[in-house]
């Protein structure tokens, strides 16, 4: 299943398609990144706000069968939702994951639940917003991973900094694949 999708999204960057027409898929050591933050946790709920066709919601939920946990993932594409449905149920995670179809600009607050852990991965001016939104679902010991960080420097960099200058947070930048900021909750919003 992994196989597949890595192949179906090298073959769309290597055909030039613009990004909204694209998987857009996390890299595979992302991937491996995203499992071992959430496989050690018990009961770990996870937030994904950029659920594509499901491949970092693959990793996260094969990771929080172990220890319990769901993942609930916000997407907004119809052309993703469907692929995100058919490809976590071929997978067989259905039993721990979840989508909320939508903008995650209006689905987020409508989330009545509390994370663990918060993968941010959408369109990468809405960052800030989104973070503001989850940061709200957060207790202290929380983690936000946001992707892009280094590939999209000119418009996340701003992000990274504002995390790194928060004090109520830990965070640094992980240069794994795009970059990785890394954001732990230290208390309350």
């Amino acid at each position: 299943m992994l196989a597949r999708l890595e192949e179906e999204d090298a073959a769309e960057r290597a055909a030039g398609l613009p990004a909204a027409e694209r998987s857009r898929a996390v890299e595979p050591t992302t991937g491996r990144f995203l499992f071992s933050l959430v496989a050690p946790q018990t009961d770990c709920e996870v937030l994904e706000i950029g659920g594509s066709r499901g491949y970092s919601t693959i990793w996260l939920a094969a990771g929080v069968r172990y220890l319990g946990g769901r993942v609930l993932s916000v997407e907004h594409d119809p052309r993703k939702i469907d692929a995100w449905r058919q490809n976590v149920a071929e997978a067989g995670l259905e039993d721990w994951a979840d989508l909320v179809e939508g903008d995650a600009k209006e689905a987020v607050p409508a989330i009545d639940d509390v994370f663990d852990v918060v993968f941010l991965d959408a369109e990468k001016d809405d960052y800030e917003g989104l973070f503001r939104l989850a940061r709200r679902k957060l207790e202290p010991g929380a983690l936000v991973v946001a992707d892009n960080v280094l590939s999209h420097v000119d418009t996340l960099g701003a992000y990274s900094q504002a995390r790194q200058a928060d004090p109520t947070l830990l965070s640094v930048t992980v240069p794994l694949d795009r970059g990785l900021e890394l954001s732990v909750t230290l208390r309350g919003d």
